[in-house]
C-alpha cells in the first residue's frame, strides 16, 4: 500500500506515524470469510434440536441460528414480512404448516434428497412444506374395561355402546380438526358431521384437558375410551418427574383404529423455507439434513415419533405398540378442509 498519504497528514516519524502504518497495514489484510449460517424459527423444544443441529453444523460448517417459541410464529414472521431473518420454519401440525402457505410466508423447494426420503403423502405437492415425523391418532382403550376387539375404528367411538364412556379434548384443538378433516375426505361432509355429532352423544363428560388428561380419565374411571396423539403414550411412560403418569400409560391398550379400510390418521412436524430466506441454499441443506437418516434416527429415540424416512429404527416402546397401517391420503388434502371440520365441530357444539 502507498505510504504517502500517511506521511502527508501524520509525518515520517513518531507514534502517529506508527499507528498509521498498522493502519494501512491493517487495510491490506483480506478478512476471513465467516462461516455461513442460518436463522431457523422453532416451535420444536431445544432438548430435540439440539444434538440435530450440533450434527449438522459438524457436517456442513454452517451454523444454525435458533428461536423458539410456543405460540405467536405465524403472527410474528407476518409483521416481520420480507424483511424477516428467518430462513426457515419448523413447526409440528399441519394446520400450522398449512396456515403458513396460506399466508404466503413460505417458498416451494425442489429437491431430489427430500422427495427420496419423505413419500409424497407427508410433503406439499409443490414443495412448500416437508414432513420429518409422524404420530398416529389413536384410540386409547382401558386394558380391562374395553374387550379386545371392541373397538377398532374411529366410527365406533359414535357406536351406542360406547354411550357414556368416551372422554376427549376441545373438538377445537388442531389434533382433532385434522382428524374432523381426515374423515370428510374418506366419507364427506354428511358423514364427518353425523361421527361428530354421535360422538358428543356418548361423551362421559365436557371436553376438557389436554391429551394426557384423557389418559389420566381413562385410569380413574371417568372414561374407558379417547383419542390420544402416540408419542404421548411414550412420555408418560417414561416420565420419571411425574410417576403418577406411569400409572395412566399402563391402564391403556393402544388401538390403531382403521387397519380394515383407509387406515390410522397420522399427523406430524415439519419445516418449511419461508419466502424472506437470505440464505436459501444453505436452508435446503438443513431440510435435506433433517430428513436424512441421522436426524431421522434422533427423532425417533427422543420423541417416541415415526420418522418419514422408511427402514428408520423405531424406539423400542414405539415398536412394542406394533405395527400399523397409516392413511395414505396426502395432508395436504386434509389441510383443505380444517375450516369445514371447525365448523363442524361448532354445528354439534361439540365442546358445549
Amino acid at each position: 500500500m502507498n505510504m504517502r498519504p500517511c506521511s502527508k497528514y501524520f509525518g515520517k516519524l513518531g507514534q502517529l506515524g506508527t499507528v498509521c502504518t498498522v493502519f494501512a497495514l491493517f487495510l491490506t489484510v483480506t478478512p476471513p470469510v465467516s462461516a455461513a449460517e442460518i436463522n431457523l424459527y422453532s416451535y420444536r423444544q431445544p432438548f430435540l434440536l439440539k444434538p440435530l443441529l450440533t450434527a449438522f453444523t459438524k457436517e456442513t460448517g454452517i451454523k444454525v441460528n435458533v428461536v423458539y417459541a410456543k405460540k405467536g410464529m405465524l403472527e410474528r414472521l407476518k409483521a416481520e414480512g420480507i424483511n424477516s431473518p428467518a430462513d426457515a420454519v419448523l413447526t409440528v401440525d399441519i394446520g400450522r404448516l398449512s396456515d403458513l402457505v396460506t399466508a404466503g410466508l413460505v417458498q416451494p423447494v425442489k429437491s431430489p434428497v427430500l422427495e427420496t426420503n419423505i413419500p409424497p403423502q407427508y410433503r406439499h405437492p409443490m414443495g412448500l412444506w416437508f414432513g420429518l415425523t409422524t404420530r398416529a391418532r389413536i384410540v386409547a382403550a382401558h386394558k380391562t374395561r374395553v374387550k379386545p376387539g371392541e373397538i377398532g375404528s374411529y366410527e365406533d367411538l359414535a357406536a351406542p355402546r360406547f354411550k357414556g364412556r368416551v372422554c376427549s379434548r376441545s373438538g377445537k384443538h388442531a389434533y382433532n380438526i385434522s382428524l374432523v378433516a381426515s374423515i370428510i375426505v374418506a366419507k364427506g361432509e354428511k358423514a364427518a358431521q353425523a361421527w361428530a355429532a354421535a360422538v358428543k352423544g356418548n361423551l362421559a363428560r365436557k371436553p376438557q384437558g389436554n391429551d394426557r388428561a384423557q389418559a389420566r380419565a381413562i385410569k380413574e374411571g371417568v372414561c374407558d375410551v379417547a383419542l390420544l396423539n402416540t408419542y404421548y403414550m411414550g412420555k408418560m411412560a417414561t416420565n420419571e418427574k411425574k410417576p403418577q403418569q406411569k400409572e395412566w400409560a399402563k391402564a391403556i391398550r393402544v388401538v390403531f383404529p382403521n387397519q380394515g379400510n383407509r387406515g390410522t390418521h397420522v399427523n406430524l412436524s415439519g419445516v418449511a423455507v419461508t419466502k424472506s430466506a437470505k440464505h436459501r441454499a444453505e436452508a435446503v441443506r438443513l431440510l435435506e439434513f433433517l430428513s436424512g437418516p441421522f436426524a431421522q434416527k434422533i427423532y425417533a429415540e427422543q420423541n417416541f415419533e415415526y420418522p418419514v424416512k422408511a427402514g428408520t429404527p423405531l424406539h423400542p416402546m414405539v415398536a412394542s405398540w406394533g405395527r400399523f397401517t397409516a392413511d395414505t391420503v396426502s395432508l395436504a388434502e386434509v389441510a383443505r378442509y380444517r375450516t369445514l371440520a371447525s365448523k363442524i365441530m361448532d354445528r354439534v357444539s361439540f365442546d358445549h
